[in-house]
């Protein structure tokens, strides 16, 4: 039983919570974004193709997602804390051994190993920090972490571009490495130790559906190098494909799988996660090419286009208040759908008016309402997800979704890459340009889908609790904040 005191204002365990897991969140999320205003002097100083570049965003992306819901998994059977520490551990030590990467694979496989680390770190952020705030001064505790994570989001292009401009690219991954030394002996010292009784690992689930995605993404990245009909783009393909019906197979008739597939049979849940993956797809796949193109056609040095990138990724810290706002009164469905609709009408333009001396004052209305659209998007997105299932199910049901975005970031880098590289090459401006433009016109399209999906949301969905500011899994075992 708490004091009033306690039950109005965050008080020590709680404030060294909120801290210790917001810095480890904003550092993983971070990442997601900050490589893209890099790699072009990544590509210059390491060399290596269109799919050396896909690989140093999408080797992140991919391991995140998939080892997910692993990670908090083994945060409920072997200790969150203790697993929070080794998820700090290996992101660290990751980001070091990125810094230090003497060529191109050695950054790849560093990054590779990041995602494993950022996997097993995030979901537990906020598994701890709801365990260590009172229930009272949750939302408020859960409305500043995620804050925290949007900034990341919003600073990564400019904090990438800055640091490479002013010292050098290698300095994206040296920030992490005093951060995470100073974070691991805070948390052993002021988070506390618990763990889920009876939790169980799904190990086949997990082998399941990494190998699937690998294979796939594989394909999608190497199609155009090896073509579509080559032996190693037909292998992962058709055995990716097999991996993932295996894995949706697994869900059905597991006794406890890590993605239960019969929350899919509700429409809203599969209208919402369908709607998230694509708008990731149309997202991460356009911003992975702008930040190039904003450098080497338009000849911006690394921090311009990092502030030339701020009316899209940095719109959600503005409008999302007001999204939520307006998502209280008229319902999560309209808000969602319309952000989608905006950030698909946004990349659209984008595409129409893209050409190699294209002025910034006529990029920056499509830049604006894309990240209007994100806002839309981002802020009731958690909430309609959650009042789509059970109390229950609420931890698996953000696991699932989280890993569904980064699954569509990577995917959005390899699709629209592989029509980039068909379309057109770095072989001059001109040639970028007409790479660019019907990649984005695929984003555009994509988004636009994910926006009639989201009508799949019924209108009044079933009031479940919901945990507000909600961002990545939570194990199931935490009890539902506000």
């Amino acid at each position: 039983m708490h004091t009033q005191e306690t039950d109005t204002k965050l008080r020590g365990p709680a404030i060294w919570a909120l801290i210790l897991t917001g810095v480890a969140s904003f550092m993983a999320a971070l990442d997601n974004l900050v490589v893209t205003t890099a790699l072009p002097a990544i590509r210059e100083d390491l060399g290596g193709k269109l799919e050396d570049l896909e690989w140093t965003v999408n080797a992140y992306t991919l391991t995140f997602a998939v080892l997910l819901m692993f990670g908090a998994a083994l945060g409920d059977r072997f200790g969150r804390r203790r697993l929070f520490i080794a998820g700090l551990a290996i992101f660290t030590g990751a980001s070091a051994a990125a810094a230090l990467s003497p060529g191109i694979d050695a950054l790849i496989a560093a990054r590779a190993v990041q995602g494993v680390g950022a996997a097993i770190m995030m979901p537990l952020t906020l598994t701890l920090l709801t365990a260590a705030v009172p229930a009272a001064r949750r939302g408020m505790a859960l409305g500043i972490y995620g804050a925290v994570t949007g900034l990341a989001v919003a600073s990564g292009p400019l904090i990438g571009g800055s640091l490479t401009e002013h010292i050098s690219w290698q300095w994206i991954f040296w920030l992490n490495v005093p951060i995470g030394l100073a974070l691991i002996p805070l948390a052993r010292l002021r988070l506390a130790e618990s763990t889920a009784p009876g939790a169980r690992l799904d190990i086949p689930g997990t082998l399941l559906i990494s190998g699937g995605l690998f294979g796939i993404v594989y394909a999608l990245v190497n199609a155009n190098a090896e073509g579509w009909t080559s032996a190693p783009v037909l292998t992962g393909l058709i055995v990716g494909t097999a991996l993932i019906g295996g894995f949706v197979h697994h869900g059905f008739t597991n006794a406890n799988p890590m993605l239960p597939m019969r929350l899919f049979r509700d429409r809203g849940f599969l209208g919402i996660n369908l709607a998230s993956l694509l708008m990731f797809l149309g997202m991460f796949g356009s911003i992975f090419l702008l930040s190039q193109f904003l450098q080497g056609v338009a000849g911006y040095s690394p921090t311009e286009a990092g502030l030339r990138m701020l009316p899209w990724t940095g719109m959600p810290m503005i409008v999302a208040p007001l999204a939520g706002i307006l998502s209280d009164r008229i319902g999560g469905r309209p808000v969602v759908a319309a952000g989608l609709a905006f950030q698909a009408l946004g990349l659209g333009w984008f595409a129409a008016i893209l050409s190699a001396d294209v002025s910034y004052a006529a990029q920056l209305p499509p830049l604006i309402l894309s990240g209007i659209g994100m806002a839309l998007y981002f802020a009731p997105a958690a909430n309609v997800l959650m009042s789509t299932v059970a109390p229950a199910d609420q931890g698996k049901a953000s696991g699932t979704n989280s890993a569904l975005r980064e699954v569509g970031g990577a995917l959005g880098v390899a699709v629209l890459a592989s029509v980039f590289s068909a379309q057109g090459g770095y072989e001059s401006p001109q040639a970028f340009t007409d790479g660019t433009i019907p990649a984005l016109w695929i984003g555009a399209g994509a988004v636009a889908l994910g926006a009639a999906l989201a009508l799949l949301v019924p209108r009044k969905p079933k009031a479940t609790p919901v945990l507000a500011g909600r961002t990545t899994a939570v194990p199931d075992k935490v009890p539902a904040a506000g």
